[in-house]
């Protein structure tokens, strides 16, 4: 037996591999029932990844939820500590915890605590990163982009939409319009289609509005959407897919350079 080679096993199973160069790792904390952010996180960041040369890995940790409602929804915050102590293991710089509407559920400001219940996850794991939450990314960006009347395109039910509205507008963002299109089912959710979005904000009542959000929701498709809706309109269009990315962005210290998902990922922000 060779001890040397069997300790060097060991440490290989207990430690994450070491970073390539000009590489980042990102760890994604989703329900269980979410098949969206990893799908356009990952398209979003390989068009930065063809603008900039830098590469992006991601590695997931799941949280079990399959209706969206407000049971699920708070067992499902019940487990984001677990999920960041696992998904903090492969050593990701930077974790976002990709559910929305289960961080507004738990009340005014919740994003903040739910930041910091992760962040001390991690670091008591001894894998400190930054944390991005869906739900404080949206508010904060529509902040960092001057949009202080919105309206907006959730795919829940009529409360859970009311609820997202006010915390929305608890965090000063008036929302102007709020389009509910009421799919209870998760699974459901991730199969619509995005191009009826388009249609969808066409309707919007949107008379004084600085900015549209296309989808307030991570698992709601919308990217093919974004661009289109954008040019269309001539208004700033974010998603909460979006609005992770370009925070993701920020902790890291990258610049956003994406292209065809609108002008807040294009480059820096102009307001």
């Amino acid at each position: 037996m060779n001890t040397d080679t069997d300790i060097a096993a060991l440490n290989c199973e207990d430690s994450p591999a070491a970073k390539a160069p000009r590489s980042s790792r990102i760890g994604l904390i989703v329900p269980s029932s979410n098949t969206t952010m990893e799908t356009e996180l990952p398209e979003l960041f390989r068009r930065q990844s063809e603008a900039t040369g830098h590469r992006y890995t991601f590695h997931s940790a799941r949280a079990a939820m399959k209706q969206v409602n407000r049971e699920e929804l708070l067992a499902m915050v019940g487990r984001a500590a677990a999920c960041a102590t696992a998904v903090s293991d492969a050593d990701v710089d930077v974790i976002a915890y990709a559910c929305l509407v289960a961080v507004m559920a738990q009340g005014p400001g919740a994003h903040k605590e739910s930041e910091q219940v992760i962040s001390e996850a991690a670091t008591e794991n001894g894998h400190p990163a930054a944390v991005v939450s869906s739900a404080g990314a949206l508010v904060r960006t529509l902040q960092a982009i001057g949009a202080h009347r919105v309206a907006i395109v959730t795919p829940y039910m009529a409360p859970l939409t009311q609820m997202v509205r006010e915390y929305i507008e608890g965090e000063g963002i008036q929302v102007l319009d709020a389009v509910a299109l009421e799919v209870p089912d998760n699974l459901a959710v991730g199969r619509l289609d995005p191009e009826n979005l388009p249609g969808i904000a066409r309707g919007l009542r949107r008379e004084g509005a600085e900015a549209i959000v296309l989808s307030a929701c991570v698992q709601m498709p919308s990217l093919a959407a974004v661009q289109q809706v954008e040019d269309e309109l001539g208004l700033p269009v974010v998603t909460a897919a979006t609005a992770t990315t370009f925070e993701l962005l920020t902790a890291l210290g990258h610049e956003p350079a994406i292209q065809d998902a609108g002008r807040l990922l294009a480059g820096p922000i102009t307001r």
